[in-house]
């Protein structure tokens, strides 16, 4: 049973980066009905080099206090700098990400990366606890996934996003 307060993270992977914004607007969705809380989504892809894009579009980052960190902050930890090929949210990953990796063990971190490695396109979605019953019932697209409830308080995530914007200020 998940923890009130847990963070969870899915990932899933798609053969297209329109088939995961599918799921990507389904999220959304399940926010505007009240059925996910604090949240923080993205898809995320790879080009012909090799470099990661998080592809947000900016009404997503209004739906919730996280505002693209925490998305940022998770792929800040699976992928070396040298190969992300979006700006991320500095002071905010860095912040977020120390929260989250926390919350990983080695294995989580290897089976996210490589999870990623193996679509065309990902979903990354972080948010509270009840997104995982949400996620469960909305019967999502991806090819595979993996979804997990970190060892870390949403309430956690939350104060460090504030401190960044309180930084960048």
């Amino acid at each position: 049973m998940a923890k009130p307060d847990a963070v969870f993270i899915y990932i899933g992977t798609y053969p297209s980066e329109a088939a995961a914004r599918d799921d990507y607007d389904v999220v959304k969705d399940l926010h505007a009905a009240g059925a996910v809380g604090t949240y923080d989504a993205a898809v995320v892809t790879k080009d012909d080099a090799g470099k990661v894009h998080v592809n947000k579009d900016e009404m997503a980052t209004r739906h919730g206090a996280w505002g693209g960190a925490a998305v940022g902050a998770v792929v800040g930890i699976l992928f070396p700098p040298s190969i992300i090929g979006t700006a991320l949210v500095g002071a905010a990953v860095g912040g977020v990400g120390g929260h989250l990796w926390r919350g990983m063990s080695r294995s989580d971190v290897k089976e996210f990366g490589e999870i990623i490695d193996q679509g065309q396109a990902a979903l990354v979605i972080v948010g509270e606890s009840k997104l995982e019953q949400a996620v469960d019932k909305a019967d999502l697209k991806a090819e595979k996934h993996v979804a997990k409830e970190l060892d870390v308080s949403s309430k956690d995530v939350d104060q460090a996003v504030q401190e960044a914007a309180r930084e960048v200020s």
